[in-house]
C-alpha cells in the first residue's frame, strides 16, 4: 500500500464508497479517508441496509418519540446504557454546554440469538411485527459493521488476518442502536445559538458508528482535519450524490479504532446545531449503529505495517505534545492519556462523563 499521505487540504468532501465488491483498491481507499478525515459515506446498496428497512426504523422511531413521556418513563436508561434518555440528560461536551443536549435518545443493544431483545422495551415496540423489524435492522447494521471492518484490516495489511478487527466484535459488547430525535424548540425558547447545541461536540466511544440522516434534515458538523477550531457540516446527501434516492450511510470511526492503530486512523470531534436559517429548528431524527468490540477485547495496537510505521514517525510529536508518547483520546471529559485495558472498561468511562447517574459508581469501572 505504501505509506500513508497526509491529509488534503482543509475544505471536506468525503467520499462515497460502494462495498458491494470489496477489494484491495476499495480498502486501500477507506483507510485513506478513515486516516484523513475519520468520516466517509457508504453506499447502501453494497451493504444489507436497504430502503424499506431504514425507513421502517425510522416510523418506528417516530411513533415512539410521538408518546407521552409517562410511558417512556418506564424504559428509562440505567447504567447499562440501554433505555430512553429525554431532553438536557446528556451533556457530550461539558467545558463549553450551558445545558445538557437539546435532544432525546432512545438505546437499544443487543438482541439474543432467538432475535429477542435483552431489555425492557417501550410499549410503542413491543409487538410481534416490530420486534422482528428491529431485530433484522440490528442484524443488518451488524453485517454492514463486519463487512466494513474486514475491508480496513485489508486496506490496513494487517498480519495475516484481514479479519482481525471483525473477530473482535461479538457477544456481549456495547454495541447499540440509539434512535434520536432533536425536537423543534418553541420560539420562545430561551437559548443561545453559541453555546446551546442538539449533540456537544464529542467523538465517539467505540469502534465505528453508521449514522441514517433524513433528506432536509441538516446540522451534523465536523472538525476539519487541519485541526483549525472551525466546523464544516456533512449533510445528508454529499455534493453530486443521488438526491432521489435513500442517503448513503455516514461512517465514522470512533475512539477504540484510534486506540488500535495507534492514531493513525482518525477518531474526529463532531457535533449537532441547530439549523441556522430557523430558531429553534426543524425536528431532526437520526438513528445511530454504535459498533463495539467484544466487552473483554484488551486494546492492544494492532499488528500492521503501516501502524508501526505512524506510530514511528510521529513519535517525536506525541512526546513533545503529550509526554511519555501517551495518547490523548476522547472528548468532552472521562478519558486520560491512559490506555484502558478492555473495551468495557473505556466505554464505562465514557459514559461516566455524560451521565451524571453514572458518577462515583466506582463498581462499575473496576
Amino acid at each position: 500500500m505504501g505509506s500513508i499521505e497526509p491529509a488534503p487540504s482543509p475544505r471536506i468532501r468525503l467520499p462515497v464508497f460502494d462495498i458491494s465488491e470489496p477489494s484491495e483498491r476499495i480498502a486501500k481507499q477507506i483507510v485513506q479517508a478513515a486516516h484523513s478525515y475519520g468520516f466517509l459515506y457508504l453506499d447502501p446498496n453494497g451493504t444489507p441496509l436497504t430502503e424499506e428497512l431504514v425507513n421502517r426504523e425510522f416510523e418506528l422511531s417516530k411513533q415512539f418519540f410521538s408518546s407521552p413521556t409517562s410511558e417512556k418513563e418506564h424504559c428509562k436508561i440505567g447504567p447499562d446504557n440501554r433505555g430512553w434518555t429525554g431532553m438536557h440528560n446528556e451533556i457530550l461536551d461539558p467545558a463549553k454546554q450551558r445545558k445538557g443536549d437539546f435532544k432525546e435518545a432512545f438505546n437499544m443493544g443487543e438482541f439474543g440469538d432467538d432475535g429477542q431483545p435483552r431489555q425492557k422495551m417501550p410499549k410503542r415496540l413491543c409487538e410481534v411485527s416490530t420486534l422482528v423489524h428491529l431485530y433484522e435492522f440490528e442484524k443488518a447494521c451488524r453485517q454492514t459493521m463486519h463487512k466494513l471492518l474486514d475491508l480496513i484490516g485489508l486496506g490496513l495489511e494487517i498480519d495475516g488476518d484481514d479479519k482481525w478487527f471483525s473477530s473482535r466484535h461479538g457477544s456481549p459488547s456495547g454495541c447499540t442502536v440509539r434512535l434520536l430525535h432533536y425536537p423543534a424548540l418553541p420560539e420562545d425558547t430561551e437559548y443561545s445559538p453559541e453555546t446551546d447545541v442538539r449533540a456537544g461536540a464529542h467523538s465517539d466511544y467505540g469502534s465505528v458508528t453508521l449514522l441514517f440522516q433524513r433528506p432536509g434534515q441538516p446540522g451534523l458538523e465536523i472538525r476539519p482535519p487541519d485541526g483549525s477550531d472551525t466546523w464544516s457540516p456533512v449533510p445528508p446527501y454529499p455534493q453530486g450524490y443521488d438526491e432521489t434516492s435513500m442517503p448513503p450511510i455516514l461512517v465514522n470511526m470512533g475512539d477504540l479504532m484510534s486506540y488500535w492503530t495507534n492514531g493513525l486512523l482518525r477518531s474526529t470531534v463532531h457535533r449537532v446545531i441547530f439549523p441556522k436559517d430557523t430558531k429553534g429548528g426543524r425536528d431532526r431524527y437520526s438513528i445511530a449503529y454504535f459498533g463495539h468490540p467484544s466487552d473483554e477485547t484488551e486494546l492492544v495496537p494492532v499488528p500492521s505495517r503501516l501502524v508501526r510505521e505512524h506510530s514511528e514517525s510521529t513519535k517525536e510529536g506525541k512526546d513533545e505534545d503529550q509526554g511519555s508518547g501517551s495518547l490523548a483520546h476522547g472528548y468532552g471529559g472521562g478519558m486520560t492519556g491512559e490506555r484502558s485495558i478492555t473495551a468495557k472498561q473505556h466505554l464505562l468511562k465514557r459514559l461516566n462523563a455524560t451521565y451524571s447517574h453514572r458518577m462515583n459508581k466506582e463498581e462499575e469501572v473496576s
